[in-house]
């Protein structure tokens, strides 16, 4: 008997179905080998390459192409600057004191191939590299060195790590000190040093204010005592100018009004009652030209009609006698 249309097509079927499934395990087989056979290395990294576990090449940024299955990737390293901080480390100085210290190491990896199979872990080996000269060139310090000379430790700590580190394809770029602590003791000292050192520069800068205040203040006052004396000096000057200019103009009027001796007279008669003027007034000095004046005043006045009554000039007295009249004497 022959197989029915049904039972050959069902036959078929189960003949198929190993094929299927071997195309499928194809498949992704071949997208597997795709994937390993393209390596995209992103910018500032490499890739070691090993080919049945020996070094091959190394794979720098951009797209590659391996063989799938016999090279692997052994390890990707970043190529850009790092910066690795380090644990506080006790260290002994000079004088037997013990410090903390902070490090921090900025560092690059320049051959991935150095770094990948010069050292196992290049991390550890910087830090414990660091440690160790840390301790080797602060050991040569003193307390008061090694809080002030930074730079100085920077610098050598850092030419020691570049040499050290060269053959692993590390390049040490930059080495700082965060933080050194001193201990609590020596930290109280330095607190009471230091506010001692600045009371005293504040003091100095109080000292060095008064003096420059005082200074100031006496040239000032030396600066106002010249000027006040040139103004007073000015002052007397236009006085006196003023005096003289006075003196002139009255000096001129008079020779220009050509005064005769009776005008003269008449003013020294109105210049008497000033003279007398004042109750403390006990002596008179009366200048000689005063005689001379009144004799002029009462010979006007005799040519007018016999005199001015009350005066006498030195004429006859009432027994027909010459009365003659002394001036005062000049003290």
């Amino acid at each position: 008997m022959f197989p029915g249309p049904s039972e050959s097509k069902k036959g078929t079927g189960y003949a198929m179905q190993p094929i299927i499934i071997v195309l499928i395990i194809l498949v992704v087989l071949v997208f597997i080998a795709l994937i390993k056979t393209i390596q995209v290395i992103p910018q500032a990294s490499a890739a070691i390459v090993e080919r049945f576990g020996r070094y091959t090449r190394t794979l720098n940024a951009g797209l590659n192409i391996v063989v799938p299955f016999i090279d692997s990737i052994r390890n990707r390293i970043d190529l850009r600057e790092q910066v690795v901080p380090f644990p506080p480390q006790p260290v002994i100085t000079q004088d037997n004191l013990v410090v903390n210290i902070d490090t921090v190491i900025y560092y690059q990896v320049t051959d991935a191939r150095a770094a990948t199979y010069e050292v196992a872990s290049y991390i550890q080996a910087i830090e414990q590299l660091t440690v160790t000269t840390l301790r080797n060139i602060i050991g040569g310090m003193d307390l008061e060195r090694t809080l002030t000379s930074r730079e100085e430790i920077n610098a050598a700590l850092r030419g020691v790590l570049d040499e050290a580190t060269g053959k692993w394809g590390i390049r040490v770029n930059r080495v700082e000190l965060k933080a050194i602590e001193p201990p609590t003791s020596i930290q109280d000292s330095m607190e009471k040093q230091m506010r001692a050192d600045r009371d005293k520069r504040a003091a100095i800068l109080q000292a060095e204010g008064v003096r420059q205040s005082e200074i100031l203040r006496a040239e000032g006052e030396k600066q106002s005592a010249i000027l006040r004396a040139e103004g007073e000096a000015k002052a007397a000057a236009l006085r006196a100018e003023g005096e003289a200019q006075a003196i002139r103009t009255v000096f001129e009027s008079i020779h220009a009004g050509d005064p005769d001796q009776k005008l003269l007279s008449y003013q020294y008669l109105q210049m008497l009652p000033k003279i007398a003027e004042g109750d403390a007034n006990k002596l008179w000095i009366v200048p000689s030209e005063i005689g001379d004046a009144l004799k002029g005043l009462s010979g006007a006045f005799g040519n007018l009609g016999g005199g001015m009554p009350g005066f006498n000039t030195g004429g006859n007295n009432g027994n027909g006698a010459t009365e003659r009249r002394e001036e005062p004497p000049v003290d």
